[in-house]
This record gives structure tokens, C-alpha cells and sequence, in this order.
């Protein structure tokens, strides 16, 4: 199967356009609050939201426009997330309105998100500005200028995108993402946007959507905080000129596997930019009784704070990775655990049938001094696998979120 990964983000596939702009939301005039994602034809489009009881005003929005499966335009704010404001509905129905004025389209075709503080009243004023200008830069090698639109507390970027082949036609999807704290989705993480020139109906692109999330998204954590905005949405234009995928089979496999490959390249950049983090954590856990055993157990371990800090100060502390094992929701027989560490310097066991054993732990600090670290756990109880992506835990990250608001 043919995946390569390619320049061009958001706008890789063929007719999409995109641009961000400082509108004011943001303090800073020198950081970009909005970003705009336009395709030149109607597309057939998909979404998956956050399970945080308290949700964001543009989530309710975006789910009634999407009643048809159909989007032509994706516009974000970043700065205010348009959660628990008085005026909120009403400040996301009229920023698409507004837009679909500027572009000439329907108001209901139009996805609409926001990300940023929590509470703060919201002004129409800022996409009165914003939206024309963001319109003007639409552009088919804006995906770098969206990427940045949608930052917030994030350091870098997230952009990527690939081609394959279906149907003896060369095709593409593209995705960008924010999120750098308040990350551990029951869903998704905070904000991310994929687009594809692939032709596929919006059933078969939410079945595609929905059942990769719990392998990707769903295993990323940072800080063990649901966001209320937390949104995953694909817009499809067709215009590869494939046929269009109506059924499961080779094709839509092939388009299944691409979009894997953009959501785990996604997933591991935001966990490698979580707040403050010097170091991206991925457990494997391999031989779990079934797949759903092996996600609770990864999952457990990179986000047990105490493993995190450990991580941070470069301390094979086994104890507290089996200790999280020994917590997460599922059924198996912990005696049989192996825990191996691992990272570009080498690696180590550090535990064998759940049991100390003897290693040197200025070998285990050296291969732990790297900014990429593998947890690797052998279950030796099945054949389920899966993996999980975080950070450490850090004094920047306290540092970061005990003056968010300033």
C-alpha cells in the first residue's frame, strides 16, 4: 500500500484553500486568532465532538449545519473559546453568517470553531474585521498561515499531509491541529482539521472518522483535562476524480490507512508540544488479552502524573509505570508484566513478571536523558495492541496554567 507523506498541510489536496489572520481577539497584534479553510466545491464532511458535559457554543452550531453531511468552509477563532459566554450562540451563528456573506454560500455550510479562555464574553466585532480580510488571503498554500491561526498555547505548528493511490488515481489528505494543555479526549483533542480530494459519501467518511479516533486521538493525553471544544472534522471534495467510496473494500482500506497515518502524525506532535514538556512519551503495550485492554493500559500509564514526573527527572522508576497498570480499568493477570525503556540511546528492562530485576540505572538515566521515550510493556497474556502518546510533566507546565488567564 502506497502512503507518502507530502508538503502542502491542508491544502495538499486538490482544491482547498486556507489563510489566517490577527482579527483582535488575541492581546498580541503580532499572533494570528483566525483562521479560515475554504474548498472550491461543496463537500461531504464528518465530525466528531467532545464528551465534556460543559461544550463549547460553536460544537451545537456545527452540529446542526452538519444534520446533511455536507460543508464548503471551516472558520476558527483562537483566543476565546466561546464556552459558557451570555452571548455565545448567538456570536457563532453570526460569525457564519458573516462568512457566508463575504463567500457567497449558504449559512449552513459553514463548520465554525473556537479555542482559548473559558468564560469570557465574546464581540461580533473582531470577525466583522477579520472574516473579509481572512477571505482576501484565502490562498491554495495557506495551510502554514491556518495552522498558526489556531495556536494557543502551543509552540509549534502541527501540519501534514499524504497521498496514495485509489483507483489508479493519485489523491491526498491534509490536516492541521491545535492543542498543547488541556488535552486527554474522550473523542479527539482539542481542534483538529482534515481535508481530502478523495470522493467518499459522508457515511462512509464519519464510519472512517469515528472508528480510527479511539486509536489516535483518544489515546493522547497531557494533562488529564477534557476541553469543551475538543472537535475533529474532514471535508471531502471528490476532486481526485476516484470513484466514490458508497461500501467497505480495498479502496476505502487504503483511504482508512492515510488517515491513520495523518491522525497518529498528528497526535504525536501535539503530545511532543503538551505544556511545558521536554519529552514525548509513547507506550506500546503489546500481548493484553484484546485491543480495548491493551488502549486502557497504555493510556493509564502516560497519564499517571507520578510516571510523568519521573520521566521528567530521567528516573527509571518502574514502580510507578507498574503501579498505573495495576489501576487501569480492565481485566488481566499483572504477574506476567514486562517493562522494557527505550529511546534513540538504546534500551532496558527494568521489570520482569512484575518482579524487580537487576539493571544499571546510569544506563536506564542515560537512554531517559533523550526527548523521545518508548515505554514498552509485554502483557504476555494475548494478542491486543495498542499505543499511547503524552509528555512529561514539568514546572513549566504549572507555570503556564497558574497565569493562563494574564
Amino acid at each position: 500500500m502506497y502512503i507518502e507523506f507530502i508538503d502542502g498541510g491542508i491544502c495538499a489536496p486538490k482544491g482547498f484553500q486556507a489563510s489566517g489572520v490577527h482579527c483582535g481577539i488575541r492581546k498580541s497584534k503580532t499572533k494570528k486568532d483566525l483562521s479560515l479553510i475554504v474548498s472550491d466545491v461543496m463537500c461531504n464532511a464528518a465530525a466528531v465532538y467532545t464528551k465534556n458535559k460543559v461544550k463549547g457554543a460553536p460544537i451545537a452550531v456545527t452540529k446542526d449545519h452538519l444534520k446533511d453531511g455536507k460543508a464548503k468552509a471551516i472558520i476558527c477563532n483562537s483566543g476565546n473559546a466561546n464556552t459558557c459566554a451570555p452571548n455565545g450562540m448567538e456570536i457563532a451563528y453570526q460569525t457564519c453568517e458573516l462568512l457566508a456573506k463575504e463567500l457567497h454560500i449558504n449559512t449552513a455550510d459553514i463548520i465554525v470553531s473556537s479555542t482559548g479562555v473559558i468564560g469570557l464574553p465574546m464581540s461580533i466585532e473582531p470577525f466583522e474585521k477579520g472574516i473579509p480580510k481572512a477571505v482576501k488571503k484565502l490562498s491554495y498554500d495557506g495551510s502554514d498561515s491556518a495552522a498558526r491561526g489556531i495556536m494557543t498555547t502551543d509552540t509549534v505548528k502541527k501540519e501534514f499531509a499524504v497521498s496514495m493511490i485509489i483507483g489508479n488515481k493519485e489523491c491526498h489528505i491534509g490536516g492541521i491541529a491545535k492543542g498543547s494543555g488541556m488535552i486527554h479526549p474522550n473523542m479527539a483533542t482539542m481542534l483538529c482539521y482534515l481535508t481530502t480530494d478523495v470522493a467518499i459519501t459522508s457515511e462512509m467518511l464519519q464510519k472512517a472518522l469515528s472508528e480510527d479516533i479511539p486509536d489516535t486521538f483518544n489515546q493522547l493525553s497531557v494533562d488529564g483535562d477534557t476541553s469543551t471544544n475538543d472537535t475533529v472534522a474532514i471535508l471531502a471534495n471528490g476532486l481526485a476524480g476516484n470513484a466514490v467510496i458508497e461500501g467497505e473494500g480495498m479502496d476505502y482500506d487504503t483511504f482508512c490507512a492515510a488517515l491513520h497515518v495523518i491522525n497518529a502524525s498528528l497526535v504525536k506532535a501535539l503530545a511532543k508540544d503538551g505544556e511545558g514538556a521536554g519529552k514525548l512519551l509513547e507506550c506500546i503495550v503489546s500481548g493484553a488479552p484484546d485491543k480495548e485492554t491493551a488502549r486502557v493500559i497504555s493510556k493509564s500509564v502516560i497519564t499517571s502524573s507520578l510516571f510523568k514526573a519521573a520521566m521528567f527527572g530521567e528516573d527509571a522508576n518502574w514502580g510507578r509505570a507498574l503501579c498505573a497498570i495495576g489501576y487501569a480499568n480492565a481485566e488481566f493477570d499483572v504477574d506476567k508484566i514486562d517493562i522494557v525503556l527505550s529511546s534513540a540511546k538504546g534500551s532496558i528492562e527494568v521489570c520482569k513478571n512484575a518482579s524487580y530485576i537487576s539493571f544499571s540505572e546510569e544506563e536506564a538515566a542515560e537512554i531517559l536523558r533523550e526527548n523521545e521515550i518508548k515505554i514498552l510493556i509485554s502483557i504476555n497474556q494475548g494478542e491486543g495492541q495498542a499505543m499511547a502518546w503524552g509528555c512529561d510533566l514539568t514546572y513549566s507546565y504549572v507555570k503556564i496554567n497558574g497565569n493562563y488567564r494574564s
